[in-house]
């Protein structure tokens, strides 16, 4: 069993290399207190309930520590910025032709429409989410008419 603990315990901080998890890393401590223990001649069951409490108790305590200490913090891009805005349409919307597009905050949007409808230029719209490279926009509330 020493030898399957040493090729767990590598796997492991392979794992955790490879992807910055912060959970392999606690399953390579287990493995190394089960290598331990089988190096001491400790049985199958002991080298098991090693590698679960060692691994579980750093899972539980000290995870969320370093997820405080490191927090994962989402970071938007320009285009999540722009749901919600308001857009005036520069080239008439057609889904079935593929053509449109709107003006939001100065930046120039290939866009689409959310429900499906013909959006003529100049009606004001409001973005609802991000296709790829192009805003999918449904006309402001309140809007019936187009601004020219």
């Amino acid at each position: 069993m020493v030898i399957f603990w040493i090729i767990f315990f590598i796997a492991a901080l392979l794992v955790e290399a490879a992807t910055f998890a912060l959970v392999s890393i606690w399953f390579a401590a287990g493995a190394m207190g089960a290598l331990i223990t089988a190096s001491l001649g400790g049985n199958l069951t002991l080298q098991l309930i090693v590698f679960v409490l060692i691994s579980g108790i750093l899972l539980a305590f000290t995870r969320p520590l370093l997820k405080k200490l490191f927090p994962n913090k989402f970071i938007p891009t320009n285009s999540e910025l722009e749901v919600g805005k308001t857009a005036v349409v520069t080239e008439d919307i057609c889904n079935e032709t593929g053509k449109g597009r709107v003006r939001v905050g100065g930046v120039n949007w290939a866009a689409v429409s959310a429900d499906g409808a013909n959006i003529p230029e100049g009606t004001v719209v409001t973005v609802t989410e991000v296709r790829s490279a192009k805003l999918a926009v449904i006309l402001k509330s309140g809007e019936n008419d187009t601004k020219n």
